[in-house]
């Protein structure tokens, strides 16, 4: 995958606010202070894209990044931070579940874990909502790098008991600081996108065969006459 054209859009602040153009969505959600941003900017190769900061619960709105003039890259708000008010938790769980609500082309999740504690509660509510809804959705495992190697085994055993439906679930434990997995999201947006371009030729195709269809019916009628 080569992204060659990675934009800002928009934020949002209401479900309104959202684009409403046909390209395709790829999502991205956590808790706040995850790793989200640093994600985002390595998968585009454009640091800064996301804004990384180390106060959790910066993420207040959905940020739409344009990407190949193809798709929207979907940075949702972060959840699960502690110091913010009861009715700013429910205006942001209002503003994802109204995202997710949206007859958008939504194509993936991309949910995002701290490898190195089991999930919170936040977390699997999440996931068990994604399943729930039948939501495509990879788990990316973040700040892989702060374990062991008998560690990272144990926390990937542990997490196949832990997650609901784990071994439906695709797992990447991912480094911002060494790169560890940004590889195989790559792989999978790639995936993503050829299809995205095979299901825009089909419709280029179908388009020219009944605007072609349309040419003989007129033809024909013209000769009717």
């Amino acid at each position: 995958m080569q992204i060659t054209k990675a934009e800002f859009k928009c934020s949002s602040e209401r479900i309104s606010q959202v684009p409403k153009d046909d390209l395709k969505d790829i999502a991205f959600i956590g808790r706040s202070n995850v790793g989200k941003s640093s994600l985002i900017n390595m998968l585009t190769a454009r640091t800064g894209l996301a804004k990384v900061s180390g106060t959790p619960g910066k993420t207040r709105l959905i940020n739409h990044f344009r990407i190949n003039d193809a798709w929207y890259l979907v940075d949702l708000p972060g959840y699960g931070y502690a110091k913010v008010s009861k009715g700013e938790k429910r205006r942001w769980a209002e503003l994802i579940e109204g995202y997710f609500a949206q007859e958008r082309d939504l194509r993936v999740v991309f949910q995002l874990i701290d490898m190195r504690h089991p999930p919170t509660a936040d977390d699997l509510t999440m996931i068990d909502f994604l399943i729930d809804r039948e939501l495509p959705f990879v788990a990316v495992l973040t700040k892989a790098d702060k374990l062991s190697k008998k560690q990272r085994e144990e926390r990937l055993a542990a997490l196949e008991r832990e997650l609901p439906c784990a071994d439906q679930i695709i797992k990447i434990p991912f480094s911002a600081e060494t790169g560890e997995g940004v590889d195989a999201v790559k792989a999978i947006v790639a995936e993503i996108e050829r299809d995205c371009a095979e299901e825009a030729r089909e419709e280029d195709d179908r388009a020219s065969m009944d605007a072609h269809e349309a040419e003989k019916d007129a033809g024909g009628y013209a000769d009717d006459m």
